[in-house]
């Protein structure tokens, strides 16, 4: 049998770990979600969300792929046979979110290549984008595009692709997300929004800003899609994990305040801080910013390294998704790298397809009222991603029990932080898990409004 990858070291993997976690959740979600849940104090609830939620969950995956040396289905499997269920639902959630999350890096591709060729003024036009993702080929094209990018990275392994990628992408990622942020706050009026998303202000805290933080936790850590089980996998047994857990979150959420100051004082700024600009929800990135950025000064400078760094978030989510998919299909058919990757491409340009179009010539197909691609991210990330997290917090802390992924850990770390994890995994957790799922599903379908 082929002996399994593992990364050079702690750096590879705490890179490869947090070029996974920062993606477009980061860059765009982020942004809109703590403008519209009061600035600083969603700021605020977030990070001691990441730091005690996110810390426990992660440390469970991360234990459970470096114990059993598998991806998610033999690593359930490995622990206890009746539980491998849980494996096959979390590959599922990567195998879903890998082909419609490359449609939108396409998008990506597409206006960076419109500000690098000195075009940006078309994106400034009132209906630009719906014209763009209503077209039948073009986003096709660069959906396959940013498919191939990912499949080569992945084909090149552990070492030599997925983490020699992260340790070029990640750092340039970092200084283009600082440079775009220092020039954003330094703008005419872009105090106001600095002091928005810093100063919390509590009179804005309400229920719902602890479930949309807590569901963005989920979605931009890389959470119960299988992928720091598979990363996990790979980590030495001399490597420490708890520090390394910890440096992940706070690369994840240190993109995550950049992208905030990215956006929300430009925004500011060019609107004299009007909620509904910076309430654009999705369109924030691809129809408000670069309006903004048209108006700049160094627009085109500041847009094409914008698009420059969203595509390389994107690019390294991506590269995470495929790598959870391949690692799976290598694990239970014993299918070789270049099999399984080349398998999984085609996969994600097949389903990428209807996800695509259904925002032009299938736009009239709908499942719940939602057009596929929308359909698709409501399954994975309100349906399946809450159940995943909420099975694995059961069968750490009930099923297996958590002196396991703590033994586990112990060999590399001190675990400064284990009562915590005791404690959120075991009985915390659960409780928040169950709310976000009721609240995600009956917001996707528009029952209630989060």
């Amino acid at each position: 049998m082929e002996k399994r990858s593992k990364f050079s070291g702690k750096l590879g993997f705490v890179l490869a770990a947090a070029g996974s976690a920062v993606g477009l959740g980061n860059i765009w979600r982020f942004p809109y979600l703590a403008a519209k849940y009061g600035g600083g104090v969603f700021l605020l609830i977030y990070i001691i969300l990441v730091v005690t939620f996110g810390f426990a969950i992660m440390v469970a995956e991360v234990g459970i792929g470096r114990k059993t040396g598998l991806s998610p289905i033999g690593a359930f499997s490995k622990l206890n046979k009746k539980y491998t269920f849980i494996g096959v639902l979390a590959s599922c959630v990567a195998a879903i979110i890998l082909p419609y999350y490359s449609v939108i890096g396409g998008w990506v591709m597409k206006y960076f290549t419109l500000y690098a060729t000195g075009n940006h003024a078309l994106m400034a036009g009132e209906n630009f984008f719906n014209s763009f993702i209503g077209e039948s080929w073009q986003p096709l094209i660069w959906l396959v595009i940013f498919i191939g990018i990912t499949t080569a990275v992945v084909l090149g392994g552990v070492k030599n692709g997925i983490e020699k990628a992260s340790k070029i992408l990640m750092p340039v990622l970092i200084v283009l997300s600082i440079g775009v942020a220092v020039y954003s706050i330094t703008l005419p009026g872009a105090m106001e929004g600095v002091k928005y998303f810093l100063l919390p202000d509590f009179s804005r805290f309400s229920g719902q800003t602890i479930l949309a933080a807590m569901g963005q936790m989920f979605y931009s850590m890389s959470l119960a899609m299988g992928i720091m089980i598979t990363y996990g996998s790979y980590l030495r047994k001399e490597d420490d994990l708890e520090k390394s857990v910890s440096h992940i979150e706070w690369f994840d959420t240190g993109i995550a305040i950049l992208a905030g100051f990215m956006v929300i004082p430009a925004v500011f700024a060019f609107s004299g801080g009007d909620q509904a600009a910076i309430n654009a929800g999705p369109g924030l990135m691809f129809v408000t910013l670069p309006k903004v950025f048209e108006q700049m000064g160094l627009g085109t400078v500041i847009g094409m390294a914008f698009f420059l760094l969203v595509f390389f978030a994107a690019l390294t989510s991506a590269i995470s998704l495929m790598e959870a998919v391949v690692a799976t299909l290598q694990d239970k058919f014993k299918w070789s790298r270049v099999r399984a990757t080349l398998s999984v491409a085609v996969f994600a340009i097949l389903l990428g397809i209807p996800s695509s179009l259904g925002n032009g010539v299938w736009s009239n197909f709908k499942i719940l009222n939602m057009d596929f691609l929308s359909f698709m991210d409501f399954m994975s990330n309100s349906v399946i991603m809450p159940i995943v997290a909420l099975l694995t917090c059961v069968f750490v802390g009930w099923v297996i029990g958590t002196k396991v992924i703590s033994d586990e850990v112990k060999i590399s770390s001190r675990f400064a932080r284990e009562k915590v994890f005791n404690v959120i995994i075991k009985y915390i957790a659960p409780i928040f898990i169950v709310l976000i799922l009721i609240s995600s599903v009956l917001d996707g379908l528009g029952i209630w409004k989060i």
